[in-house]
C-alpha cells in the first residue's frame, strides 16, 4: 500500500467540503428522514465515485490509503457499503475450500466504520449480502471475536443475523461467491502490495500476480506500477525464487519499460535463466497459463521477451521464440510458417509444454480473428476454415480440434440467429458451408449437420 498523493487528498477535502456545507445534509440532521440522506448519497457518491476510479486507473497501489480516507466521519459513510464489497473481494480465497487464505483486516476496518457510524440505521439497509460473503469466507472464530467487539448489542445482533448457517456447505458458498463477484465484474477496485522481503513475497504472491494479469489485460494506465515492480524484480534476495521469475515474467512481457528499465532487465533476466537450472521449464508453465487464461500474448508481448534473450545462450526460450518471430513476421497463414511449426513441433514430445504453448499461441490467433467477426462478415470464417485441417494435420491433437469446433460453432450459433430466412442466400451460404467443411473437419457428423439446421415447427395451440 502507497500513500496518497496530495493531489488526490486536495480533491478528498474539497469533496468533504460540500458535503458538510450542503443543504440535503442539513436537512438530514434537522428532520432525520431518510430520503435527506438519499438524496445526499445522490448528489456527492458521483464525485466521490469518480474519485475513485481515477486512483483505481491512474495509482492502484494508493486505493487503500483511499479507502481509508472515506472512512473519516467528514463524509458520513458515503460510498462506504461500495468499499466494503471491494474488500470482501480483495481477499486471496482458497477454492477447494472457499475460505479466505489470510484474514481480511481491511473489510474488518470498513465493516466497523460503517457499524459505528451515526448513519448506521441507514447504511446497514446496503451491506447485507457484503457482510454475509466476508463473514462466509472468513473463521468462524475469526467472525466471533469482530462481533464482540462492539458494545452495543444491536450492532451485535446485525452481525450475527449475518452469519448464514446454509453458506457453511461448501457448493452453497461457492456459488454464492460467484453470484456474488459478478456484481462488481466492471468495476476497477483490485489493487496489490509490493513484498519487501522473501517471506512476504511468498505471502503476498498470489494476490500480487492475479493483481498484474487483471492490469495487463484491460486498457489500463501501469505507469505508476513500473517503479515499485522493477524495485523488486531489481531485488537480489529474490533471484532463484519461482515467485521472482512469475512476477519478472509477468512485467517482460506486458509492460513498456525505457531505456535504462530495459537495459537492466535483460541483465536480470539473463541472469536469472542462467542460474535456475529450471528455468525454461518454469517459463513454459507460466507462457502456457497466459494463454489458457486468454491473456493476450500477442506480437509485442513476444517480441518483448525475444529482444530480452541473451543469443549467445542455445537453449529452449531461444528456438521458441525464434519460432514466434517467424509466426508474428509472415503470418501463421503463410506456408512458410506452417513449415517452421512443423519442424519444430516435430522435435518435441506431443504432449510436451513448448508444443502445448505453439497450439495454444496458434489457437488464439485464430480466436481473436473469429471472436472478432461480425455476423456480416461471416465470409471471413470460410477463409480461415482452410487452415483449420492444415493446422489440425501438423498437431495431430485432439484437444486443439475440440478447441476450434467450440470457437467456430459459437460464431456459427451466432449467425443462425442473425440470419433467420431460410429462404434467403445468406443462411443457404452458411448452410452450404457448414454442412461440408464442418463435416470434413470431423466437427459435425451427417446427424448433427442435419438437426443444426432442422426447421422447428411451432405446436399449434390446442383448440379450447
Amino acid at each position: 500500500m502507497l500513500e496518497l498523493d496530495d493531489k488526490y487528498f486536495e480533491k478528498l477535502e474539497a469533496i468533504a467540503g460540500e458535503i458538510q456545507g450542503s443543504e440535503d445534509l442539513a436537512n438530514y440532521l434537522e428532520e432525520e428522514e431518510e430520503e435527506f440522506f438519499l438524496a445526499l448519497k445522490d448528489q456527492f457518491e458521483p464525485f466521490m465515485a469518480q474519485l475513485y476510479d481515477e486512483v483505481a486507473e491512474n495509482d492502484p497501489l494508493q486505493l487503500v490509503s483511499l479507502e481509508r480516507a472515506f472512512l473519516h466521519e467528514a463524509f458520513e459513510g458515503l460510498f462506504l457499503p461500495k468499499i466494503l464489497g471491494y474488500s470482501v473481494l480483495r481477499g486471496e480465497v482458497k477454492m477447494e475450500t472457499m475460505k479466505y487464505v489470510r484474514t481480511q483486516e481491511h473489510f474488518k476496518e470498513v465493516l466497523e466504520a460503517i457499524c459505528n457510524s451515526a448513519n448506521f440505521d441507514i447504511l446497514r439497509k446496503r451491506i447485507g449480502q457484503s457482510i454475509q460473503m466476508g463473514f462466509a469466507l472468513s473463521s468462524d472464530i475469526w467472525v466471533t471475536n469482530l462481533i464482540e467487539e462492539f458494545d452495543n448489542k444491536r450492532i451485535r445482533y446485525f452481525l450475527n443475523s449475518m452469519r448464514i448457517d446454509r453458506y457453511r456447505r461448501l457448493e452453497d458458498r461457492r456459488a454464492f461467491y460467484h453470484r456474488y463477484w459478478k456484481q462488481f465484474k466492471n468495476d476497477n477496485f483490485l489493487t496489490a502490495e509490493i513484498p519487501t522481503s522473501k517471506n512476504e513475497l511468498q505471502v503476498l504472491f498470489s494476490s500480487l500476480k492475479e493483481f498484474l494479469l487483471y492490469r495487463v489485460k484491460g486498457p489500463h494506465n501501469n505507469e505508476s506500477i513500473i517503479p515499485p515492480l522493477m524495485a523488486l524484480v531489481q531485488n537480489q534476495d529474490y533471484f532463484g525464487m519461482r515467485e521472482h521469475l512469475e512476477i519478472m515474467g509477468i512485467f517482460a512481457n506486458f509492460f513498456e519499460l525505457d531505456k535504462n528499465d530495459d537495459k537492466e532487465l535483460k541483465t536480470i533476466f539473463n541472469k536469472v535463466r542462467n542460474e535456475i537450472e529450471s528455468f525454461s521449464e518454469y517459463w513454459f508453465e507460466l507462457t502456457l497459463e497466459l494463454h489458457k487464461r486468454e491473456i493476450e500474448l500477442n506480437a509485442a508481448a513476444d517480441k518483448r521477451i525475444s529482444e530480452l534473450l541473451d543469443d549467445k545462450k542455445e537453449d529452449e526460450l531461444t528456438s521458441y521464440y525464434a519460432l514466434m518471430d517467424v509466426i508474428h513476421s509472415k503470418g501463421y497463414v503463410h506456408e512458410d510458417t506452417q513449415e517452421a511449426i512443423k519442424v519444430y513441433y516435430n522435435k518435441h514430445e506431443g504432449l510436451s509444454m513448448q508444443n502445448e504453448c505453439v497450439r495454444q499461441a496458434i489457437f488464439n490467433s485464430f480466436a481473436r480473428v473469429i471472436n472478432n467477426i461480425e455476423p456480416a462478415d461471416y465470409h471471413e470464417l470460410f477463409e480461415i476454415a482452410k487452415y483449420y485441417g492444415i493446422y489440425m494435420q501438423i498437431f495431430g491433437n485432439q484437444k486443439f480440434n475440440q478447441q476450434l469446433e467450440d470457437l467456430s460453432m459459437k460464431y456459427v450459433r451466432k449467425l443462425l440467429k442473425t440470419y433467420t430466412d431460410k429462404r434467403g442466400k445468406d443462411y443457404q451460404d452458411i448452410k452450404k458451408f457448414v454442412s461440408t467443411s464442418f463435416k470434413d473437419l470431423g466437427f459435425l457428423t451427417d446427424k448433427e449437420v442435419v438437426a443444426l439446421f432442422k426447421t422447428r415447427r411451432k405446436r399449434k395451440k390446442e383448440e379450447e
